[in-house]
């Protein structure tokens, strides 16, 4: 383990950065056999407007890291407010016995997950190791937002979250 100072935990630090809400997001990409393969992603950042980049992080022991980084492209698909169990399914959290009901379409982004609030198709662009996951930053090739994008689902606190109704457009 890396050194950190002392008093310093990584469940501490988990709360707290759990203070920091987020959307929420499915981050897909095919197996060998071309099947999908997704995880719940809400660690992910725009990092650069030229070129267009974003780069996502994902732990190390994460089922999808072999397809992830085998195949060239990827695509994150940005959750509605009422995909919170599309959500847990993906985090491999989902206590059902039957999967909730989702699809993906497949779009020049590569797939993405049907009503969805929006979409961002990647190619690999790097990948830095950054302690117990890997920082994937993928270079823009698709977007998709619909016309009337869905409400997003947000995470704060360790728990899913809704918009406030009546909040004032500032764009």
């Amino acid at each position: 383990m890396a050194d950190q100072p002392s008093g310093l935990d990584s469940l501490e630090y988990r709360r707290t950065m759990g203070l920091f809400a987020t959307g929420v997001t499915i981050l897909v990409t095919r197996m060998s056999d071309g099947e999908p393969i997704g995880m719940t992603a809400n660690s992910l950042t725009s990092v650069s407007l030229d070129p267009l980049l974003l780069l996502v992080c994902v732990a190390k022991d994460a089922h999808i890291v072999s397809p992830l980084q085998n195949e060239d492209t990827f695509s994150l698909s940005i959750l509605a407010e009422d995909q919170a169990a599309v959500s847990d399914y993906f985090a491999g959290i989902y206590s059902q016995t039957e999967p909730p009901p989702f699809s993906f379409e497949t779009w020049e982004g590569g797939l993405r997950l049907t009503r969805c609030v929006g979409a961002i198709g990647c190619r690999h662009y790097a990948v830095h190791e950054g302690g117990d996951h890997w920082i994937i930053i993928g270079s823009v090739i698709a977007l998709y937002r619909p016309a009337l994008p869905p409400d997003p689902l947000i995470f704060y606190a360790g728990k899913y979250r809704h918009l406030a109704p009546g909040e004032q457009d500032h764009l």
